[in-house]
């Protein structure tokens, strides 16, 4: 998956807005704040004009940003008070779904992933995904269904076929994972 979970959706159309990393701390004493990266695309930052924080997506403009680290480093215009920073901590880092990076073939989005029926190439029904797990190796998705859970690794053994279009994701089970 590449950038993180959807923000603020927009009813069945989608989300408008992607989380690419949250406001850990303050940093330093220039105005800066320091975000977690929760993006695959960490260089996006440097071609970002203004982000938008929080379950209401407020826009701020961005004065600057660099790299620290596993970190990102940002400089929002009008934030300049280490205590008004302060209150920035835990929020969602955002950007509007249409300046999501372009993916390769066979990559997609959390957001179009969740929500997805989930089909044996037999024809049984499994569920719903309901969630995506990154665990560094590979996704997990979580496929809920009358109230049972079951996870199913990302992984092209098991994966077989994405299907947007139908809004299906039909799998081959491996022995013991259900």
């Amino acid at each position: 998956m590449k950038d993180s979970k959807p923000g603020r959706a927009d009813n069945k159309a989608g989300p408008r807005y992607l989380v690419i990393g949250r406001v850990a701390r303050p940093w330093g004493n220039r105005g800066e704040v320091k975000v977690e990266i929760m993006t695959d695309f960490p260089d996006r930052f440097a071609l970002l004009r203004e982000v938008y924080l929080g379950p209401k997506a407020v826009p701020f403009a961005l004065e600057g940003f660099r790299l620290h680290k596993r970190s990102a480093l940002l400089k929002l215009e009008g934030c300049n008070d280490r205590a008004a920073l302060e209150k920035l901590r835990g929020q969602l880092v955002q950007i509007p779904i249409e300046e999501a990076m372009p993916l390769g073939e066979d990559e997609y989005y959390v957001h179009q992933i969740v929500g997805l029926t989930v089909w044996t190439m037999e024809g049984e029904y499994l569920g719903t995904v309901g969630e995506v797990i990154s665990t560094g190796s590979n996704d997990v998705y979580v496929v809920r269904s009358e109230g049972r859970e079951m996870l199913i690794p990302a992984i092209e053994d098991v994966v077989l076929e994405i299907n947007l279009a139908q809004g299906r994701l039909t799998v081959e089970l491996m022995e013991g994972l259900i």
